[in-house]
């Protein structure tokens, strides 16, 4: 009991104030908190259902016209849908948000972070799930060098026996050496991770993030309507089924002359054995009956 109202009475002296960022005609407006509500390694939430464990951006799904919500130290990033313009919710949107702060509502419920691992069809990749999600598009490594953006990967690279490392949604897709057998380093590795992750780290630079993100945007727009159709196929009813096995196929580009798609195989899939040859004939036939007259073949590249 007294621990309670000791509790109450620091919350009392943290007083939230909250402050507005927003440029004229932006769906995304910033709000900015003079004390920390979140962790270093910011999280991404698309719908209340995302947002369990996190009652304060549960709050704001409340609202009709939030679309997305992005937690970081200090602010939140709220995305709108295009039914009314910030200037006429975002005063509202900073009072509601004070007021549920500074009568005691909680931020986050911290949810214990667990990490399992699970083998994949390439014996030399192994796949280890969190129960949270850690990047919003995918990340590949092949060295410590290229994983100078990732805190996380640059630490798992001081395992000798880690060769690559494929980054994507909830979960990483480690592969190694042949130094080791992976009865023998999988719970050092899976241990890794959790303490990594539970003590809120960073696992992609958020900079990097933007950048990617921004790319990849600018450049889906500038592809034709049948490239873009690829992708969707590949986003749709390919992408889901790899990555259930640690893996990623991303598209690389189309020969319209050659009516060939050629296709990259990240995580697993890239170096797989048997995958190879089995994601080129499953995607190529997948193609042909969706595209009929446009595909040919498929070219499957490992990443």
């Amino acid at each position: 009991m007294i621990n309670y109202f000791y509790h109450r009475y620091i919350q009392a002296l943290k007083k939230y104030k909250i402050t507005p960022k927003i440029k004229k005609g932006d769906d995304k407006a910033q709000f900015l908190f003079n004390h920390k509500v979140g962790y270093k390694n910011s999280q991404i939430y698309k719908n209340v259902d995302d947002a369990k464990g996190a009652p304060l951006i549960q709050q704001l799904f409340f609202l009709p016209f939030v679309k997305s919500v992005t937690l970081k130290e200090k602010k939140l990033i709220v995305e709108r849908f295009n039914i009314l313009e910030w200037d006429e919710v975002a005063d509202e949107v900073c009072e509601q948000l004070e007021n549920y702060l500074n009568n005691g509502g909680s931020i986050i419920e911290k949810i214990p972070t667990t990490v399992y691992a699970e083998s994949t069809p390439n014996p030399s990749v192994m796949k280890f799930v969190a129960n949270k999600l850690l990047v919003p598009e995918s990340f590949e490594f092949k060295n410590i060098d290229e994983a100078k953006i990732s805190p996380l990967a640059q630490k798992l690279f001081h395992f000798p026996f880690i060769k690559e490392i494929f980054i994507n949604s909830n979960y990483i897709s480690i592969t190694k050496y042949e130094i080791n057998s992976w009865d023998e380093v999988v719970m050092e590795i899976r241990e890794f991770v959790r303490s990594f992750l539970e003590e809120g780290n960073i696992v992609i630079e958020e900079s990097v993030e933007l950048k990617k993100d921004f790319k990849n945007t600018s450049g889906f727009e500038n592809l034709n309507e049948l490239e873009k159709q690829i992708i969707s196929i590949l986003k749709e009813y390919i992408q889901p089924a790899v990555a259930s096995d640690g893996g990623n196929i991303e598209f690389d580009s189309y020969d319209s002359n050659k009516k060939s798609v050629r296709v990259i195989l990240q995580g697993a899939c890239s170096g797989c054995p048997s995958s190879t040859l089995t994601l080129k004939n499953g995607i190529e036939t997948m193609l042909k009956e969706m595209m009929p007259g446009k595909i040919e073949n498929v070219v499957a590249l490992n990443g």
